[in-house]
């Protein structure tokens, strides 16, 4: 039984697996991105990691001639020495390790096996463009804190509102200016009120003008009627008393 044995063999010998490690991560750090099987990434990352590290921390020459070698004799690949020890090197110096990336693609149609991408992570241009725009999140716990006592309050207040800096004779001019501002929008709302009142008056008296005009003209026909009626009356009295006093 292969109790507490975490080793993939990759079902190959020793000799087998130790030829492929070294030829994926050849490939890795010459081409920075390959596409195996999930399996083999995850043997392949702690293969190639511990061969990067060796890039740091360089001071002499004979440090890192003797990291070249060694590395070499894992490697057995001249061109991704020069590479690991060049390029890749500049980019991974301020990193502390986790220098691969494993993306998952799904399972293969043949044999339905785990497939992904390993990459080195600093030449994922998209990835690292995208994690400098992203926003900082804080996470927020539901529990509330420790609740501050009346003195820490008073002291966060004092600190929060701002001093100003401006003397006493300018704070007075502005409250002199302010006021006179305030009189003089007072003022002409006093004389718009006045306006007002004396339109509201002209309007009355021209409609009680109106109101008279139409009085009279109502009044007119009944007076005429009136006049008419009297004029009669009196003509037939006058033609009444003639009768009654005949000529002699």
């Amino acid at each position: 039984m292969r109790h507490r044995k975490n080793f993939n063999h990759l079902s190959r010998k020793a000799g087998h697996r130790r030829a492929l490690m070294a030829n994926m991560a050849s490939s890795l750090i010459l081409h920075k991105r390959i596409k195996t099987t999930t399996a083999k990434a995850k043997a392949l990352r702690t293969y190639v990691e511990p061969l990067i590290t060796k890039t740091k921390d360089l001071t002499t020459v004979e440090e890192k001639t003797h990291a070249q070698r060694v590395v070499f004799s894992w490697l057995q690949d001249k061109h991704a020495v020069k590479e690991l020890f060049g390029d890749v090197a500049s980019k991974v110096e301020s990193r502390p390790g986790g220098y691969t990336r494993i993306l998952k693609l799904g399972n293969r149609p043949g044999d339905n096996a785990d497939m992904c991408i390993i990459e080195l992570v600093d030449y994922n241009e998209s990835m690292l463009s995208g994690k400098d725009t992203r926003k900082s999140t804080t996470r927020r716990s539901r529990r509330g804190g420790k609740k501050k006592s009346t003195a820490d309050q008073v002291a966060d207040s004092q600190q929060q509102t701002p001093v100003s800096d401006t003397p006493a004779a300018d704070i007075e001019n502005k409250s002199q200016t302010s006021d006179e501002q305030i009189v003089s929008s007072n003022e002409v709302q006093d004389a718009e009120v006045v306006e007002t009142d004396v339109k509201n008056e002209e309007s009355t008296t021209e409609t009680s003008d109106q109101d008279t005009d139409v009085q009279k003209e109502d009044e007119s026909p009944e007076a005429n009627a009136d006049e008419k009626e009297d004029t009669d009356n009196q003509k037939e009295g006058g033609e009444e008393s003639k009768e009654d006093n005949p000529k002699k």
